[in-house]
């Protein structure tokens, strides 16, 4: 995250840089520079998660009322001292970051399997040198500052600029973060939340103007600096023999900095020293060896260029880089072809939508997880069905062979193969303009989507520099519901809708499941059909029987309510559990509602798990903020770590379920906090492995246990109706014989003999997902 090296050398190499400040004598000092004004800290929410999640357990799947007890204390330490906050969430990421941010996924894999590796061998939770957040932590913590009362806003683009944007327009006190691109921008000063004292309020401001001085630099070199050595944007790569370069001509190097601090020196160094001599006189591409990388250089450069701000080493407007009306159209070039292909940004949301990949950048496809080996391979999204298509890996050649047939007409769909790369780039056809699209990623589910092209806007040449371009990019065409969904996300009420509608594309982190446990699927296949059916919902347009947008969303008749419930039953194929689920109190109804989906769809849960998924949620509404965090327990399952993190999964997908069908619940009804505890789980967990009655999980409690029942009898009466009885482990093996083989694995649903499709099949062969998906199920409901 940020620029390369820099963290450690401003703090092993310029400490100076890095100074002692307090929040209460800053906010004092700006009330009497700005009479009647509020001293605002905007405050990049992403970087500091980890500093939220104070709780000492985190691998049960989240202390989520400790957590949200944490967040309390937060904002009420700065508003006792006058201090607005303002937090902002990454909405998006943006296509130029791509690469970073599938190298981030791939490492937290890794960092994943070593922690279950531990828990296996210890059976215990790793120490805090291992710890990762919790899965919803950022989407759940958007709700929870909402519900502090907090001004929460979700990014169109990189959250970064929009922070630093925001902090340099609204005059604010300073940016609370953690990345170094703060240091970059010409904006408010920047304030270190790793280093917060809350009891003091003390921090470290880290000063860019000192960091200026010791580089021999000027606030407007420092953009390029950031993209010679490597940023989000700038592959480390692009430019190392240039860095090396520079460092074999630095007659300066310092014996006690270490390498990467000489590198930082030397550059800084070539910028004053050498670039600056022809500095107006020659192009920047004519000083630097940027090659077929130009393009991606400007925009590195232009992408720390705050409303307003100009770029001294763009002596020219560059070409490649054009602003319009805030509007950044950028090109990347094909270095076979010499063509430009257009980068376009939403004229409103200011989101990028790539139509290439570039090939010296060396971008990597986005992922999901396969459901064997739990690891992540690409995903494509049919325009018309919605659903989700696996590309596999040749075994041979360890290449991805895309697996993609167009349903109707049984052809296969057209790959181009990008002349540099030879890699194929999947092209969808529009159904109206029969114009064949480059896809957009989505790494989450983890799709591709077309981007269509608005057929009532107006395409202008992108290179000419002086035409003004009117080009919107989306997948859904109605622009009254598209501002709608910009709102919601803009306001942080939704979760993903807007992405979807958008570009085709979202984004969602790694979680915690085990990669060599074969006897549960991987969570993102588990939801994958509830997500393929609010694909269908909103870029479906209303066909296939699917209720409109406008009538959810918009309208205040009679009766729509009660159909935005239908709609999201029908999302997760619960319709007809309609009735049950009606005389569950809330928030259990949320609850039931995911039970009953996942009991269906995994028939490797049990008994035993299904008593202590509601025996857990029944006791935490007893239980005091203090209780639960001074809860220990015997040892810590594998299984149940996944079970924990896979319930939470589901919490998330209401989330967006919810959003999608206009709201029908109650968002607090299935915030995790009063639904889930991961250690009070853990240990009814381990409970009930051990043959625990129904009256010792509730604890004795009369009216719990008579709950217990109820919502026992919903779920297991739901999932009678969809011939899944839920069984003892006890019964296990008698039960599932000649089923599974030896292993035991699990089978996701489509395998099971209990499925409504009759397949028969194991869930690996018949690929992920549940219940074979039907493009045209709405009219069912």
């Amino acid at each position: 995250m940020g620029v390369r090296g820099l963290q450690g050398f401003v703090k092993s190499s310029c400490p100076h840089v890095c100074m002692v400040v307090n929040f209460k004598e800053l906010a004092e000092q700006h009330r009497s520079r700005h009479p009647g004004g509020t001293p605002t800290i905007v405050v990049d929410a992403m970087c500091c998660l980890r500093y939220w999640y104070t709780p000492e357990s985190w691998v049960c799947g989240g202390q989520w009322r400790e957590y949200f007890s944490s967040l309390r204390e937060f904002v009420k330490t700065f508003t006792a001292v006058g201090i607005k906050l303002v937090f902002f969430f990454d909405g998006m990421v943006e296509q130029s970051k791509r690469d970073e941010w599938v190298k981030r996924r791939l490492k937290n894999n890794r960092e994943i399997a070593k922690i279950f590796h531990y828990i296996k061998s210890h059976r215990e939770q790793p120490g805090r040198n291992m710890f990762f957040i919790p899965s919803g932590l950022p989407i759940f913590t958007q709700f929870a500052l909402k519900a502090l009362g907090q001004e929460t806003l979700c990014s169109l683009q990189e959250a970064d600029y929009e922070v630093a944007s925001y902090g340099l327009q609204n005059n604010c006190l300073g940016i609370l973060g953690e990345d170094t691109d703060y240091l970059i921008y010409d904006t408010c000063p920047y304030f270190s939340i790793s280093e917060l004292s809350l009891d003091s309020l003390d921090t470290i401001m880290l000063c860019r103007e000192k960091l200026c001085q010791s580089l021999g630099l000027s606030l407007s070199d420092l953009p390029l600096l950031a993209c010679l050595l490597g940023n989000d944007i700038i592959p480390e790569g692009m430019f190392e023999s240039f860095r090396y370069k520079c460092l074999s001509s630095y007659t300066s190097v310092k014996e006690n900095f270490d390498k990467k601090g000489n590198i930082i020196l030397a550059v800084a160094d070539h910028i004053s020293k050498v670039l600056r001599l022809h500095q107006g006189e020659k192009k920047l591409e004519e000083m630097l060896p940027l090659g077929p990388n130009k393009a991606l250089f400007n925009k590195g450069v232009a992408s720390y260029l705050l409303p307003g701000q100009k770029s001294p080493w763009f002596f020219q407007k560059p070409k490649g880089v054009v602003t319009l009306d805030k509007q950044v159209l950028s090109m990347s070039s094909d270095p076979k072809s010499k063509q430009e292909v257009p980068v376009c940004t939403h004229p409103e949301s200011k989101q990028e939508v790539t139509t290439c990949t570039d090939s010296e950048s060396k971008q990597e496809v986005p992922l999901c997880t396969y459901p064997e080996s739990k690891q992540e391979v690409p995903m494509c999204i049919h325009p018309e069905s919605k659903q989700e298509v696996p590309m596999c890996t040749d075994p041979e050649s360890k290449q991805e062979v895309p697996m993609y047939t167009d349903p109707e007409p049984k052809q296969e769909v057209p790959l181009c193969t990008h002349p540099e790369s030879r890699q194929e780039v999947l092209l969808c056809t529009h159904p109206e303009s029969k114009q064949k699209l480059p896809v957009g990623m989505d790494p989450e589910f983890n799709l591709e989507a077309p981007l269509y092209t608005n057929p009532e806007t107006k395409q202008e040449d992108p290179v000419s520099m002086g035409s003004e371009v009117k080009q919107q990019i989306t997948m859904v065409s109605d622009p009254e519901i598209l501002k709608v969904a910009r709102a919601h996300h803009v306001q942080a009420e939704s979760y993903l809708v807007y992405n979807v509608m958008n570009s085709g594309e979202v984004e969602c982190s790694n979680s915690l499941e085990d990669a060599m446990d074969q006897a549960l699927p991987s969570q993102a296949f588990v939801y994958r059909p509830v997500r393929q059916r609010v694909y269908s919902l909103l870029l479906g347009d209303g066909e296939g029987g699917a209720p409109s947008l406008k009538l959810l969303w918009l309208s205040q008749e009679a009766g729509v309510q009660a159909q935005r419930l239908d709609t999201l039953l029908a999302c997760f194929d619960l319709s007809y559990s309609r009735e049950e689920l009606q005389v569950v109190e809330s928030p259990f109804q949320a609850l039931c509602c995911l039970l009953i989906y996942l009991f269906v769809q995994v028939d490797t849960l049990c008994l035993e798990d299904l008593h202590a998924f509601i025996a857990q949620a029944l006791c935490l509404e007893g239980k005091a903020t203090m209780e639960l965090a001074d809860l220990q327990l015997d040892h810590v399952d594998p299984r149940a770590v996944q079970l924990g993190t896979l319930l939470v999964r589901g919490l998330t997908t209401l989330v967006l379920v919810n959003s999608a069908c206009g709201f029908p619940w109650k968002t607090s009804d299935f915030m995790p906090w009063n639904l889930f505890d991961g250690k009070l789980f853990h240990q009814k967990y381990l409970q009930s492995e051990k043959g625990y009655t129904a009256e010792a999980l509730v604890e004795q409690h009369r009216s719990r246990l008579t709950r217990f029942h109820a919502l026992k009898s919903v779920v297991c009466k739901a999932c009678m109706k969809e011939n899944r009885p839920i069984v003892s482990r006890r019964h296990w093996r008698s039960h599932h014989s000649g089923r599974r083989g030896q292993q035991g694995s699990s089978a996701h649903r489509t395998s099971s003999g209990y499925s409504r499709s009759g397949q028969g099949q194991h869930w690996r062969d018949q690929g992920p997902g549940s219940r074979q998906y039907d493009p045209d199920q709405w009219r069912r409901y």
